[in-house]
């Protein structure tokens, strides 16, 4: 009799799976254009995401950063006004109206998504998936329930989310991370920023400018370690001007008090102890995958050392049918990537093979000015022995630059010293990931540096800077030593 009743329940069970052609967990850019392609393709998709229509991108992310690092650039000129010949009697900055404006743009992004996804025929699951068995997944709706799901195939983008250190007192001041940053309603008296990487970085100059005291606390003894020293002196040199402190080479012993009341944070810098007191503390030192709830055993889904879900070069994981893009397969942590990845998934299931070995990722810091990057900079050549011509200029050298005030930073590229082929190229300067991308599309086409310093471009443009660039005499690295400097005359 028992044998007969546990037979029905799982015959049950059984009834109760919904199947589909793809079943996608986590509702990243990735995963998004990854239901609405699938779908358009007359498969049945179905996408499951715990909170955000669209992931973390739209909503908590890239967009509404760029969008409150925007405001902050506004209050910049506002003060730079008389520079251009404007006089004003004051302003205010009103936090709630900053928030309000990223509030608007992640509203309107929400509705473009949801009717996407109605024009497609993918539907978007609200709440959170697990899996009970291969390529099925379990979900607890948000607002009750609980629907199981069975794809042909299955595709992971669950993402990560900001690491909190394991330094006493820290977990308990309840700090904000990204998220909370930029859905404050008010300016903070002093915020302590821990992490010198993209966030910490941008978010603190964004929030000098808001008015603000804002001190950076960096392990390292640099900003920005994987890039070269004159990156890092540049965005050192930028954020000091600003008015930002900074503590680099250091360690923080203990954190106490409550972020957003009072903070107190110990800090270890050269064998001696600052004690630092700020209104907020912002945690900005790393990510976590998000991978700890998704009872990947019952799959067959294995985990890296690091946390992250292990894949391939075509992005499959260890269980048959089942993918993993964007973050959480430890992938280059940009939305660009995640969307690049799901278009190495959609080949591959499609029968064209596509691996993400050898690609390029560019990115983008968007600090005022911003830094852009493709492909090596000059330690990453050193360290691997390639010889190479460097090409630099200050930005000054760009008309258009000087057409807007914004005259800081530089251009720099990477030429191969037994050819023409630009190597890579790194921007710091304004519409620095502008210029950058006309430079990755010579790379991608092949063409060699002296192709864009020939080219007829649009003056005064900001890529039009590109001709004296690749017009400058070069320093050549191919013996460790210098055949000629650098200067550059400014182009009339």
């Amino acid at each position: 009799m028992q044998s007969e009743t546990a037979s029905s329940a799982e015959s049950h069970t059984r009834s109760t799976v919904e199947r589909y052609d793809v079943v996608i967990l986590g509702g990243g850019t990735g995963s998004t254009l990854a239901a609405w392609t699938f779908a358009s393709e007359s498969k049945r998709v179905a996408v499951i995401d715990r909170k955000y229509i669209g992931g973390s991108c739209p909503n908590i992310a890239c967009l509404p950063s760029k969008n409150i690092i925007h405001s902050a650039k506004v209050a910049s000129l506002f003060r730079r006004s008389e520079e251009f010949g404007i006089v004003h009697g004051g302003f205010t900055i009103e936090m709630p109206g900053v928030r309000e404006r990223k509030r608007a743009m992640v509203r309107g992004l929400n509705k473009l998504y949801l009717d996407n996804y109605s024009k497609t025929g993918a539907e978007f699951i609200l709440g959170t998936g697990r899996f009970i068995a291969p390529k099925t997944i379990e979900v607890v709706l948000s607002d009750g329930g609980t629907r199981q799901l069975q794809g042909t195939d299955v595709i992971v983008s669950t993402g990560t989310r900001a690491s909190i250190d394991a330094i006493p007192g820290l977990a308990e001041a309840k700090p904000l991370t990204h998220i909370q940053a930029l859905e404050l309603g008010e300016i903070p008296d002093h915020l302590i920023v821990i992490g010198s990487g993209y966030v910490g970085i941008e978010l603190a100059q964004a929030i000098r400018r808001f008015g603000a005291r804002v001190t950076l606390i960096g392990r390292r003894d640099r900003l920005m370690p994987l890039e070269d020293s004159d990156v890092a002196e540049a965005l050192r040199l930028l954020l000091e001007a600003e008015g930002i402190e900074l503590i680099l080479e250091s360690r923080i012993s203990r954190v106490s008090g409550r972020s957003g009341e009072s903070i107190v944070v110990t800090v270890e810098q050269q064998a001696t102890q600052r004690i630092l007191k700020g209104s907020h503390v912002l945690v900005a030192t790393g990510r976590t995958p998000n991978t700890e709830s998704l009872r990947l055993e019952h799959a067959g889904i294995e985990l890296t050392h690091r946390g992250y879900i292990k894949v391939n070069n075509r992005l499959q994981t260890t269980a048959p049918g089942v993918w993993a893009i964007g973050e959480v397969a430890g992938s280059p942590q940009f939305t660009h990537i995640s969307v690049d990845d799901f278009r190495v998934v959609h080949d591959n299931l499609n029968g064209v093979h596509h691996v993400t070995s050898g690609r390029q990722t560019p990115y983008c810091l968007f600090t005022d000015p911003e830094l852009a990057r493709i492909g090596l900079n000059e330690n990453e050549a050193r360290a691997k022995g390639i010889a190479y011509r460097l090409f630099k200029i200050p930005m000054e050298a760009n008309l258009r630059a000087r057409t807007l005030s914004e005259t800081r930073g530089f251009l720099k590229a990477l030429v191969d010293s037994g050819s023409d082929r630009i190597l890579g190229f790194t921007s710091f300067g304004v519409g620095a990931g502008e210029i950058m991308s006309a430079v990755q599309i010579a790379m991608i086409a092949g063409l060699p540096y002296t192709g864009l310093r020939d080219a007829i471009l649009s003056h005064p443009t900001l890529v039009e800077g590109l001709i004296p660039l690749f017009s400058s005499m070069p320093i050549d690295f191919a013996a460790n030593s210098v055949s000629a400097n650098n200067e550059v005359p400014a182009p009339v």
